[in-house]
């Protein structure tokens, strides 16, 4: 007779020892909607954070509305995880397919989740935590940003014009990312810049940003910088300011003195 109390181990660990996956429990009621509907509401969710993946928040399933589930035949295999099996939500007159998943025998090194399910983010309509909306996706617990003033000079320059100059930037320090510097808009050749209709991007830490285009002599370079008209609280520092892609365009920032 096999031993069914074996631990059961995860090959891709096996192979990738060294690969990050994390299981952090937080405090947070945190709520899905759909269709006006609350789908899940928990005080006792686990952040899954997994290496390359943004983080995932899974819910125990005693919080979840199982009545608005329905099981479909769909399901996945991961090394790290194991097998996944899916439902479909439905719910103030919404429909949902493959929304959810869960690992209800997870490998030996995951068997935390064993119990627990997911939401595809961008599938359910409303995201709370606590009661305020959330967006995105959940933020990760060690990630944080620092905003700072700094008088170094800054010089941005595309194809040889100036598009900014400034010792005034405000530098927003984001974990595993590079500085970013962020320059007033009265410091901002403004008149060589155009909106980018077509470019929006969303940052849970930040808010959701505006793109901007360079139109110098007819010419124009496509998403050159952004900004934030509405940033998150955190972020309130860096509104209106506009923030350059330092491999778009030549950054120079200068030592500063006393």
């Amino acid at each position: 007779m096999p031993d069914n109390s074996a631990p059961t181990p995860a090959p891709g660990f096996a192979k990738r020892p060294d690969y990050k996956l994390l299981f952090e429990p937080t405090e947070k009621r945190v709520r899905v909607q759909l269709g006006g509907q609350t789908v899940a509401d928990s005080t006792a969710t686990l952040i899954v954070l997994e290496q390359g993946h943004t983080p995932v928040y899974y819910f125990p399933r005693d919080d979840v509305r199982m009545d608005l589930l329905t099981p479909t035949e769909r399901s996945t295999h991961c090394p790290y995880k194991g097998d996944a099996r899916y439902w479909t939500v439905t719910a103030g007159g919404r429909t949902a397919e493959d929304a959810v998943w869960s690992y209800e025998a997870p490998f030996d090194e995951t068997k935390a989740i064993a119990g627990y399910m997911a939401f595809y983010w961008d599938r359910m309509d409303r995201w709370l935590e606590e009661d305020d909306a959330v967006f995105v996706h959940p933020r990760d617990p060690h990630v944080r940003i620092d905003i700072r003033g700094s008088s170094r000079p800054v010089r941005v320059e595309l194809d040889g014009t100036l598009l900014a100059q400034t010792k005034r930037a405000r530098v927003l320090f984001e974990t595993g990312l590079p500085a970013r510097w962020y320059i007033p808009p009265e410091d901002v050749h403004t008149e060589l810049l155009v909106n980018s209709e077509d470019t929006h991007t969303a940052c849970p830490y930040k808010g959701t940003a505006r793109h901007l285009s360079a139109r110098i002599k007819g010419a124009v370079t496509q998403d050159v910088a952004w900004t934030y008209a509405m940033p998150t609280p955190e972020a309130r520092r860096v509104a209106d300011y506009v923030c350059f892609y330092p491999e778009k365009v030549t950054l120079t920032v200068g030592k500063g003195k006393d």
